[in-house]
């Protein structure tokens, strides 16, 4: 039953209270739809909104000038627009090499980074080495990486490396190609002198024939293969196949897991894209390294791409590595590398 208030025997009196309260309820449902839409509004607002200095994270990695990708996501920025809506700005550290960066990381320096397969080894044979956890793995080239001698020298196998002077930064991956082409060749590690230095003042010593040979990654390589008449002792090209690494801090890993997962995911992408584009991606990593494009081409056309969880293959591998420096007395103490990957939590 309807009422019509307009027609009900109030009297004025009573009309006029009546069309009053009709009119209360009106404005007081029409504040109230305001009130909602302005509350609506001021969500939205605060959903878009940038996040503030104050709340914002630093993600800082570490790279080297082998470090391809890495390199590729500095001078696209692509990372910084990928992490941004999280509240994460990036900074950008460069290293001669892997032993150095992960020195740095673990001293809390930094919260993520590429090497080769011997760096997280010799940190993890550290005591310090406990920062750090795999997250993430890239097969390499079987010529990324190669031991060197000058066309003119009398070194032109692996055999003749006995009792030579060979330049290698020490646990590097470098350091790892050397012993497991001596292993293979029936040589000991204790058969040639080692000369330990970063790739800098190798390639002094080796210009000026203060060592017999050097064993090198690229694009170190592929510069000295540009301007020198060099002879390849060996590569992996008939060795077992091995990896390089993305490490993380534990902090890091443990805290912003998603984070990692989005960073991981923008190396899948990019790697993907410079394996069907390798001159693309030379043309950008050159001016960036300051190499010239033919040698920064010859080296992303031999490399490798394609970011992968660590499998039990790519563990058995590392432990292999890892179990063959402790044999020859190049690390303290035998480690396990299983402890050290980062496993993805379920939700």
């Amino acid at each position: 039953m309807a009422f019509d208030y307009l027609h009900m025997p109030f009297g004025d009196k009573g009309l006029r209270l009546v069309r009053y309260n009709v009119r209360m309820q009106y404005e007081l449902r029409t504040l109230t739809r305001r009130r909602l839409l302005q509350s609506a509004v001021a969500l939205g607002a605060a959903l878009i909104a940038p996040v503030r200095a104050d709340d914002r994270h630093t993600l800082r990695v570490g790279y080297q000038k082998g470090g391809g990708l890495l390199s590729l996501l500095k001078a696209q920025a692509t990372l910084e627009k990928r992490l941004l809506p999280h509240g994460w700005e990036v900074t950008w550290s460069e290293f001669p090499a892997g032993p150095q960066l992960l020195e740095a990381m673990n001293a809390g320096s930094l919260d993520f980074g590429y090497t080769g397969a011997p760096p997280p080894i010799f940190s993890q044979a550290a005591a310090a080495g406990n920062d750090l956890v795999y997250v993430g793995a890239e097969p390499i080239g079987h010529s990324t990486e190669a031991i060197v001698a000058k066309r003119t020298s009398p070194v032109s196998g692996v055999l003749d490396l006995k009792g030579k002077s060979v330049a290698v930064q020490k646990g590097s991956s470098a350091h790892y190609l050397l012993l497991s082409a001596l292993d293979a060749a029936g040589l000991a590690f204790t058969d040639i002198q080692p000369v330990y230095l970063a790739p800098a003042y190798a390639h002094a010593a080796f210009e000026s024939d203060r060592v017999d040979a050097w064993s090198i990654w690229d694009p170190y390589l592929a510069s000295e293969q540009a301007s020198s008449d060099l002879r390849v002792i060996a590569d992996y090209g008939n060795l077992p196949e091995t990896f390089s690494f993305y490490l993380a801090s534990r902090a890091f890993a443990s805290g912003s897991p998603t984070e990692l997962l989005l960073l991981l995911e923008e190396l899948a992408t990019v790697g993907a894209w410079v394996a069907a584009n390798p001159h693309a991606a030379a043309e950008i990593l050159a001016p960036q390294l300051g190499l010239p494009l033919t040698v920064v081409d010859v080296w992303q056309r031999r490399t490798r791409y394609g970011v992968k969880p660590l499998d039990a293959t790519v563990i058995a591998g590392q432990q292999r590595i890892a179990d063959t420096f402790f044999q020859h007395h190049l690390i303290p103490k035998k480690i396990d590398i299983a402890s050290a990957v980062w496993r993805k939590r379920s939700p």
